[in-house]
C-alpha cells in the first residue's frame, strides 16, 4: 500500500470475498482514521466481488464522505465493473475500469487559452494557495469528483515545489483550451525529470500496480511516489526542466468536452 499525506492506493490483491473484507476493512479504516481523505481501491487482484465485499465498499464510501472525502475504484475487470453497476456502486463513487486511459494528444501551439490565471504559491501558507487555485479549478467544467482529484493533484505538485526549493519563485498557472484544462507548477530548484522506468498508466504494470514497494529513502523516491499519485488523477502528468531559467515545470492535463469549456 503507497501512503500519502491525503491519498492513499490501496491494492486489492485477491477476490474481495467474505474472507479478505475484515483484512481490507481494517486497512481503509486506518486511512480514514488517520486523516486520509482519498483512497482509491485498487482492484487489478480481484476477479470477484460477493455481498461482504460490496458491503465493505458501500461502508467505505459512507465512511469517507462523511469527514468530506472520496473513496474510488481503479482497474476493476468486466466481471467486477458488472457487479459494481448491478450493485449501483457507480452511482455513488468514481469507478473506473481496465481499458486504455484517454489519448492525450499534443497541443497545437497555435491554439491560444480561452483564458490564463497564475498564481505564486506562497511557501508559509499553502492552505491560502490551495484555496485561491480551487477557485481558478471551479471555473472549469469538473464534476465534482473531477474537482476533488485535480485539487489534490495539483496540491501535490505545490507541496513538491515548496519542499524541494525555498518555494520564493514557485507559482501555479491554470489556463483553459477548448478541449483540455493544463495546470503548470513551477519552481526554481535545480531541477527534476520522471525517471524513464516511471509508470505513466494504472493498466497493472510496475509498482503503481501494487507490485512491489517503491523505493523510500530519497528526496527523488519522495517525489516518485507523488507523481505516480499525480499521474492516477490526472488524464497526463509530464515533468521536466522549466524552458527557462533554473527549475522544474509539472504540467498536470485534464480533458473535458469542448462545449463545456466554452461555456465555463
Amino acid at each position: 500500500m503507497q501512503n500519502m499525506p491525503d491519498i492513499a492506493l490501496v491494492p486489492i490483491d485477491s477476490d474481495l470475498d467474505v474472507t479478505t473484507v475484515r483484512a481490507v476493512r481494517r486497512t481503509v479504516d486506518r486511512l480514514i482514521d488517520g486523516g486520509c481523505r482519498r483512497v482509491i481501491l485498487n482492484m487489478l487482484g480481484a476477479s470477484y466481488v460477493d455481498s461482504a465485499g460490496m458491503a465493505l465498499i458501500f461502508r467505505s464510501i459512507r465512511r469517507m464522505r462523511a469527514m468530506g472525502g472520496l473513496v474510488s475504484i481503479t482497474n476493476a475487470s468486466e466481471r467486477v465493473l458488472r457487479s459494481l453497476r448491478i450493485a449501483r456502486v457507480v452511482d455513488f463513487a468514481p469507478v473506473s475500469g481496465r481499458g486504455p486511459r484517454p489519448v492525450v494528444s499534443e497541443l497545437d501551439p497555435k491554439v491560444q487559452p480561452l483564458w490564463r490565471v497564475a498564481v505564486r504559491i506562497d511557501p508559509t501558507d499553502l492552505a491560502e494557495t490551495r484555496t485561491r487555485v480551487g477557485g481558478l479549478l471551479r471555473r472549469l467544467p469538473f464534476t465534482d469528483d473531477q474537482m476533488f482529484d485535480m485539487t489534490l493533484a495539483v496540491g501535490e505538485a505545490m507541496g513538491n515545489a515548496v519542499d524541494h526549493t525555498d518555494g520564493s519563485c514557485a507559482q501555479v498557472t491554470v489556463s483553459a483550451f477548448p478541449d483540455r484544462a493544463v495546470i503548470d507548477v513551477t519552481d526554481c530548484g535545480c531541477g527534476y525529470a520522471a525517471p524513464p522506468r516511471m509508470p505513466t498508466s494504472v493498466t497493472g504494470q510496475g509498482p503503481l500496480a501494487g507490485q512491489g514497494p517503491f523505493p523510500e529513502q530519497d528526496s527523488f523516491a519522495e517525489r516518485g511516489r507523488g507523481v505516480r499519485m499525480m499521474r492516477l488523477l490526472a488524464d497526463s502528468v509530464t515533468i521536466t526542466p522549466k524552458p527557462s531559467g533554473v527549475g522544474t515545470l509539472v504540467r498536470l492535463v485534464k480533458l473535458v468536452e469542448e462545449a463545456d469549456v466554452a461555456r465555463s
